[in-house]
């Protein structure tokens, strides 16, 4: 379902805003060989004020993909880019600002179904099904300061240091991923 990005034009008012952005930038065009994913709090209807588009994609040549980023939107508003290791693996993450979004485009050398921010939508979209009355609890944390993981991890009781860790041990115990 989250592959193609038709799901965001019969949705809420900022879905539809970033269907229409997504497009204008033609990013998933521009990036298919990438596999990439709008994932975060847009694609499952919990985004606020401030979220942005995050696009996670699967690269194994980085320095192309840094290049390719580059040469593409360089020239937006607030373009950073830079090459880290995230959880012992490495990536390449840029971000900008276009039509009232800050955009995250995120790649590593792993298939976009095993990322971490995909596992993460799923098992809180899964959530969010099970238990609607979460939605608006939710929102209300990210509204107050809380990043979305740790949100869900504090509204369904997980405890640990790690909210990111946890979500996903939470998913892989019920079978969800």
């Amino acid at each position: 379902m989250y592959r193609r990005l038709d799901y965001l034009k019969r949705g809420n008012q900022i879905q539809q805003h970033a269907y229409h952005t997504l497009t204008e930038l033609e990013v998933m065009q521009d990036l298919k060989i990438y596999h990439p994913v709008l994932c975060g709090t847009i694609p499952i209807d919990i985004a606020i004020a401030e979220s942005d588009l995050d696009i996670i994609m699967e690269v194994y040549n980085l320095t192309e993909f840094k290049r390719t980023l580059e040469s593409l939107y360089k020239h937006l508003d607030g373009f950073k880019i830079k090459t880290t290791n995230i959880r012992n693996l490495p990536v390449v993450k840029a971000n900008f600002f276009f039509k009232g979004f800050e955009c995250e485009l995120f790649g590593q050398p792993q298939p976009v179904e095993q990322q971490n921010a995909y596992l993460h939508m799923l098992i809180e979209s899964k959530l969010l099904k099970e238990t609607p009355n979460l939605k608006e609890e939710v929102i209300l944390l990210k509204e107050q300061g809380y990043k979305t993981e740790p949100a869900f991890c504090k509204m369904i009781g997980l405890p640990g240091s790690d909210p990111y860790e946890e979500l996903l041990n939470y998913g892989r115990e019920r079978g969800w991923i």
